[in-house]
């Protein structure tokens, strides 16, 4: 059975202030990434991330919610999701993600992303790889007279292809007013089921992909989340809003400069 539509679609001026949040945010976490290097802190980026949001007038979204204490969540290696930013030395060949998160007028942008601090060994290459392009297949199956099935059977079938595992305890959600909206949007699922998608549905993905199994457990800080075998894990998100043309990326961030020109 199909389930009935539970999310209010946002109009046209409403998704154009979550586009410039998105924009802002798409910036920072480029930002973030090019700062995440061997040597540098966890602390270190969460401090970078709350001065670039506040620069921009925005207000850093996670600081307090649910009582999480940081601008940004900073995961390292094993830790999926989550991570309490601390003054542990990101070392050489870390697998690392972060999640961010930021208000601009009342309407919330959430994207996140993993980087290799230095070079990357063959299983975080192919981590990177397979999730980044898993959330590229989710995006691309967001399309108007879909149904949200259709978005977790198309990051799920890709990352078991390439002999990963998808998280199930956490998933993509809707967004708007609030960070976490109706609907859930599952890294897993069957084609066909779940919520129709309309134009106006704004919806977080984020495939967490794990190179070993996909049991997760939390610390006992009541935050940090991480795979149960010790294996490592990768994650990517995007704020994706739905139009009658297809998908629109609003968390887009913006392409690196090269020698040739400015950042794409």
């Amino acid at each position: 059975m199909r389930a009935v539509e539970s999310f209010r679609r946002k109009r046209a001026d409403e998704i154009e202030t979550m586009r410039e949040a998105g924009r802002i945010l798409g910036a920072c976490l480029a930002h973030l990434a090019e700062q995440t290097r061997p040597g540098i802190t966890p602390l270190d980026l969460d401090r970078e991330a709350e001065t670039f949001i506040r620069d921009h007038r925005c207000v850093p979204g996670f600081i307090g919610y649910n009582g999480f204490p940081n601008s940004l969540c900073v995961s390292i290696n094993n830790e999926v999701v989550h991570g309490i930013p601390t003054d542990r030395v990101i070392e050489e060949g870390d697998l690392v993600s972060l999640d961010c998160g930021l208000i601009l007028e009342g309407w919330w942008a959430d994207s996140g992303l993993s980087v290799c601090a230095g070079e990357p060994d063959a299983e975080v290459r192919r981590l990177l790889d397979v999730t980044e392009e898993a959330l590229r297949r989710g995006i691309e199956a967001a399309r108007p007279g879909g149904f949200l099935g259709d978005i977790g059977h198309a990051v799920q079938s890709h990352v078991e292809a390439a002999g990963f595992s998808v998280v199930r305890q956490y998933v993509g959600h809707g967004i708007g007013r609030n960070m976490h909206e109706a609907p859930q949007v599952p890294n897993y699922g069957r084609p066909g089921t779940g919520n129709l998608i309309k134009p106006g549905l704004v919806i977080a993905i984020e495939p967490m992909v794990n190179a070993g199994g996909a049991e997760t457990r939390v610390l006992e800080d009541g935050w940090t989340v991480v795979t149960v075998d010790g294996r490592r894990s990768c994650y990517f998100e995007h704020t994706v809003a739905i139009t009658e043309a297809g998908p629109e990326v609003l968390t887009a961030r913006p392409q690196p400069a090269t020698a040739g020109g400015g950042a794409g």
